[in-house]
């Protein structure tokens, strides 16, 4: 069985079914209880490596924020990523980018979302725009030119895969953006070298360490980059089949402890 390479200084965790079991709204005991506090105990960071905006995270893992939890974030895909109150890095769409893509959608009848550090904002409301967004920010704002109004790091596109092809033949995405999919019906559009990858990057030159004091746990499409990167990488049992073929191990899906499992069997804690 592979092993981290390097003593490992810094862990990243993904939220949505790696931390947090979206459709129960809840993060499991093991990880208030015993994986955040035996890290901390130890001296290793943990972060969040999130496709979620600041604003948009779960309920649940506000508490779970501070000195006895969770300080240094990579967040929106590696976009716009911070230490405490010390901006780090940030990324994000230029307007002639932005506008491109909003007459593309319109003219393919598709609806879409700006996403700040803070808020979502989409272009329309209807059914498959709310059963994406309202589990990730259930306060979003409806405005389609909230861009003017606010920097937008990234966009959304609400389609469902069979509009793939169609999409990489419109002339949307061109050979500077790409279209990363975390829902049936919704893909983050950004720039294609931004990725968590790149945020977690910048991250570890902020601290002085080696990419091989890193680790990560992650479970969908967003993460793979991410698991490419890192010193050693682990894939929920849950996780989507493409990105356990990334992984340096696969560990027990969410609900059965599996970050904890995976942190006792490489002898992290």
């Amino acid at each position: 069985m592979t092993k981290p390479s390097q003593p490992i200084k810094v862990i990243f965790f993904d939220i949505d079914e790696t931390l947090y079991v979206k459709s129960k709204a809840y993060i499991p005991d093991s990880i208030t209880q015993q994986v955040l506090p035996k890290l901390k105990e130890k001296g290793i960071i943990p972060a969040i490596a999130t496709g979620r905006n600041f604003g948009g995270f779960p309920q649940a893992l506000k508490p779970l924020m501070g000195k006895h939890g969770f300080e240094l974030f990579v967040t929106i895909n590696g976009q716009y990523n911070f230490y405490k109150d010390q901006m780090i890095s940030q990324y994000g769409l230029t307007i002639e980018q932005i506008e491109r893509c909003i007459e593309k959608l319109n003219a393919l009848g598709i609806a879409y979302a700006f996403v700040t550090p803070e808020e979502i904002a989409v272009s329309e409301e209807n059914p498959i725009v709310r059963a994406a967004t309202a589990p990730i920010k259930a306060d979003y704002v409806v405005d389609p030119k909230f861009y003017l109004k606010s920097t937008a790091v990234q966009m959304l596109a609400f389609y469902p895969e069979s509009r793939d092809e169609e999409i990489r033949a419109s002339g949307l995405l061109l050979d500077e953006l790409k279209a990363v999919r975390w829902n049936s019906n919704a893909v983050d559009i950004l720039r294609i070298k931004n990725s968590k990858a790149r945020g977690i990057e910048d991250v570890i030159r902020y601290f002085g360490l080696n990419i091989e004091n890193t680790m990560a746990f992650g479970d969908g499409f967003n993460d793979i980059e991410m698991f490419d990167t890192v010193g050693f990488s682990v894939a929920m049992g849950n996780a989507e089949q493409e990105l356990k073929q990334h992984a340096d191990y696969i560990t027990k899906h969410i609900e059965e402890d599996g970050i904890l499992h995976a942190l006792k069997e490489f002898k992290i804690l």
